[in-house]
């Protein structure tokens, strides 16, 4: 006789392999999308977070995209010599060095703003159904407390 507990061990059955497979496909999902705008996913995210507001410190950056300052930097770099955005002194704070969107990164974004019509397209979900997978992953996404530390 098999133990019940085994099924729990399935691969099928486990939350994380469901999630990474999703991320995996999702980001292959965009890649041709982006492609023509000359971005990659990562760089796509660094863009829409300074098209919400700009300018932002390489921290400030990083932390809204979920990434450590160390990863964020290089990905700033690439925008950088494409032109995209600029580093620029924080007037009233010579120490600190904001990343500024250029003439060129704003005109990008009107480029950008078919990517989400087109990743409706590609998978076939309306905008509302996308906001419900989103939401639905909301407790996952580290932003809760209690995500970020076991249960006891």
């Amino acid at each position: 006789m098999t133990d019940p507990r085994d099924d729990l061990l399935r691969l099928d059955n486990q939350l994380c392999f469901a999630l990474v497979t999703a991320a995996r496909n999702v980001v292959a999902l965009y890649r041709p999308v982006l492609e023509p705008l000359g971005l990659t996913h990562p760089q796509y995210l660094v863009m829409l977070a300074l098209w919400e507001r700009d300018p932002r410190s390489l921290g400030e950056l990083a932390e809204e995209i979920a990434l450590e300052p160390a990863t964020a930097s290089p990905l700033v770099k690439r925008l950088e010599a494409q032109g995209l955005v600029a580093r620029a002194r924080r007037a009233g704070d010579e120490r600190r060095l904001d990343i500024v969107l250029t003439d060129a990164g704003r005109v990008l974004r009107e480029r950008a703003l078919d990517v989400p019509g087109q990743i409706m397209a590609r998978t076939g979900q309306s905008a509302d159904d996308l906001a419900r997978i989103r939401d639905a992953l909301a407790p996952f996404s580290g932003a809760r407390d209690d995500v970020r530390r076991p249960r006891r």
